[in-house]
C-alpha cells in the first residue's frame, strides 16, 4: 500500500495520475516531481519499489500540501473577511468572488433558487 502526506494512492492507476489523490498535486506539479524524481510517469503506483516511494515522500514533504494547504487558505479567506474587503464580503455571503454575472448563473455558489413569499416557482 502506497500511503504519502497520509493519503492512500490507488494501486491501479500510472504515478503521474496517482499523485493528484493528494490536495495540492495537479497534473503538472506530479510530472515536475517524477521528472526530478527520475521515476517513469507510465508506471503503475503497485509497481514502485520502497526506495522510489521514499524519494517521491522526501520530495512532497518538502511541498505545501493536505491539511496545511487547505488550513492557509482557510485563513486567507478568513482574513480577507476580517479585513471587510470586497472579496471577503462575497465570501461571506455565499457569492462568486471572481467578478462573474449573478442575475442569471452562479447558481453553484449561490445554491437552489428560493421563492419569494412562499409563492410558486413557475417552471420553465
Amino acid at each position: 500500500m502506497a500511503r504519502i502526506a497520509g493519503v492512500n494512492l490507488p494501486k491501479e492507476k500510472r504515478v503521474e495520475v496517482g499523485l493528484t489523490a493528494i490536495y495540492g498535486i495537479g497534473r503538472s506539479q506530479s510530472s515536475q516531481i517524477l521528472s526530478s524524481a527520475k521515476i517513469n510517469p507510465d508506471t503503475k503506483i503497485k509497481d514502485l519499489t520502497e526506495d522510489q516511494l521514499n524519494i517521491l515522500r522526501e520530495k512532497i514533504e518538502k511541498m505545501l500540501v493536505e491539511g496545511d494547504l487547505r488550513r492557509r487558505t482557510q485563513m486567507d479567506v478568513k482574513r480577507l473577511q476580517e479585513i471587510n474587503s470586497y472579496r471577503g464580503f462575497r465570501h461571506r455571503r455565499g457569492l462568486p468572488v471572481r467578478g462573474q454575472k449573478t442575475k442569471k448563473n452562479a447558481r453553484t455558489r449561490k445554491g437552489r433558487k428560493k421563492t419569494v413569499a412562499n409563492k410558486k416557482i413557475a417552471t420553465k
